[in-house]
């Protein structure tokens, strides 16, 4: 994804620019261009009006319901105390015409807001083309996630992938060593064979990927593989790819093996974890390595891509390539 600061009017057509370029080089019809622009617009000004600044995160999108472009827009601003409120045509706490969040719903294709008073607004929409705007909850399980380069660099060092077979659903996030197109280089390549050899067992499977990514500088990689027919969750890593369960509020950590994948893997090893029903997050070191999800009420509730953007927002380090993914069930 690419990241855009707004912190005033040249932010905001920067933000515009580049959902614009991204649908051009998408297909995108000129129609669906528009809508992109729009929502781009509405959401940077809304950053500089009521966020004190933010950011804009642009980028594709592809999950069960649908295939797209979505943009979200974070700050770290006061926050809505009415969210239902502020998405009215005419409500506004900057002397403005109040038309910003409805424009955006109007525009989209779909539409979430997770908003704390003190903590800041996160909101994230979504175009897909040629379809009409419909604000509803996608069927679950679904997923989401936020990958984005460190400041400076063109491509981003890290990336994810999801597969499905069935009711059982595999998530995987790579951290090719370092940072640019070399480090962006490996962890493609883990995402190419996390598909190539996707029927295998975890253990199995982060294997093929430890193999296949001798002849690149390696990556920290994580698998874990939820199956709802025996309620638990396989997770097996090899590096500083950290995975985590978030049930009813509760945090608990998974382990992962020392090492890097396509170097010195020398133990590769399965953990089994009870789930049923709650979040699955996996992410890079481009976050903090101990944070938690205890001041954000109704967290859960959320679409996993905006989670996902939150918990960037909030915990980054600001130094490396940092992704984050959230699965739901």
């Amino acid at each position: 994804m690419k990241s855009v600061g707004v912190n005033d009017q040249s932010g905001v057509a920067e933000a515009r620019r580049s959902a614009t370029d991204l649908a051009q080089r998408s297909g995108f019809t000129d129609t669906d261009k528009g809508k992109l622009a729009l929502i781009a617009t509405e959401l940077s000004t809304n950053l500089v009006k009521h966020g004190s600044g933010g950011e804009i995160l642009v980028g594709t999108y592809e999950d069960n319901e649908s295939q797209g472009i979505e943009i979200i827009a974070l700050d770290k601003g006061a926050g809505m105390s009415n969210v239902a409120a502020c998405l009215e045509d005419g409500y506004s706490t900057a002397g403005t015409a109040g038309h910003g969040l409805g424009s955006v719903i109007r525009q989209s294709h779909f539409v979430d807001i997770g908003s704390w008073p003190g903590i800041g607004t996160a909101v994230l929409a979504r175009v897909a083309p040629g379809k009409p705007a419909a604000v509803k909850p996608p069927s679950s399980p679904t997923w989401g996630g936020v990958s984005i380069p460190k400041a400076g660099e063109e491509v981003c060092g890290d990336a994810w992938s999801v597969s499905s077979s069935g009711d059982v659903r595999t998530l995987l996030v790579a951290d090719g060593l370092g940072h640019g197109p070399e480090a962006a280089e490996a962890s493609v390549e883990a995402v190419r064979l996390f598909h190539r050899y996707g029927g295998h067992t975890v253990t199995n499977l982060i294997d093929y990927v430890h193999g296949g990514l001798r002849a690149t500088r390696g990556a920290a990689v994580s698998i874990a593989r939820f199956d709802p027919s025996i309620k638990k969750i396989v997770f097996s890593g090899v590096g500083n790819v950290a995975g985590m369960t978030i049930v009813a509020g509760e945090t608990k950590r998974m382990v992962s093996m020392p090492g890097t994948a396509g170097f010195n893997a020398r133990k590769i090893q399965a953990f089994d974890y009870p789930f049923e029903r709650g979040l699955l997050v996996l992410y890079s070191d481009g976050l903090a390595s101990s944070w938690t999800t205890d001041r954000y009420s109704n967290l859960a509730a959320l679409h996993p891509s905006l989670i996902a953007a939150i918990l960037y927002r909030d915990f980054t380090r600001n130094r490396d390539d940092a992704t984050v993914l959230v699965a739901k069930w």
